[in-house]
């Protein structure tokens, strides 16, 4: 699969990636508002074990998005099981240099589309920090409705804080 949008292109990872992804992952303010399995500092090391990992996995849920011919960012689904097959988590990031040109809001419309498309799925979801205006922004703008907040939701760098809900419906 590959997504060719206005803004940027959305594809598999592939190995020679790691370069990329360690120059725009290896950054406090882009860690701060993803969960803590994303390694902070991200080493070489951490991207290799990362692509190594995504590669060949089947289905392909986790892609690239690509701006100026680099990987500058990540976006994703978890496919949920049992009851909650129907149901996908997305989960995003972009390098900061990216920031504020709407390239997420564009690839996270065109993602969610292909989800939809690609997976046998009604309903999308994502839970991005209530300190984190601009995803919970993105999502709005990529078609995304709130849905409500989740008090004490997740621990951050030392920190508790609230999670939004934002879903849409297929």
């Amino acid at each position: 699969m590959q997504l060719t949008l206005e803004c940027c292109t959305i594809r598999p990872w592939r190995l020679d990636d790691a370069e990329s992804l360690v120059r725009h992952a290896n950054n406090r303010k882009v860690w701060i508002a993803l969960r803590d399995h994303f390694p902070h500092p991200y080493t070489v090391e951490d991207a290799h074990t990362f692509l190594k990992s995504v590669v060949n996995s089947e289905p392909v849920t986790l892609f690239c998005v690509e701006a100026n011919e680099a990987a500058a960012g990540g976006i994703g689904i978890r496919l949920g099981a049992d009851v909650h097959r129907q149901t996908a988590e997305l989960g995003y990031w972009l390098g900061q240099e990216f920031w504020g040109r709407g390239i997420m809001t564009e690839a996270v419309a065109a993602f969610t589309d292909f989800c939809f498309q690609e997976f046998q799925l009604r309903r999308i979801y994502a839970e991005p920090f209530a300190n984190n205006p601009g995803s919970a922004r993105v999502l709005e703008k990529a078609g995304f409705v709130f849905e409500g907040c989740l008090k004490n939701n997740v621990l951050k760098d030392g920190k508790l804080l609230d999670s939004l809900l934002y879903a849409q419906i297929k």
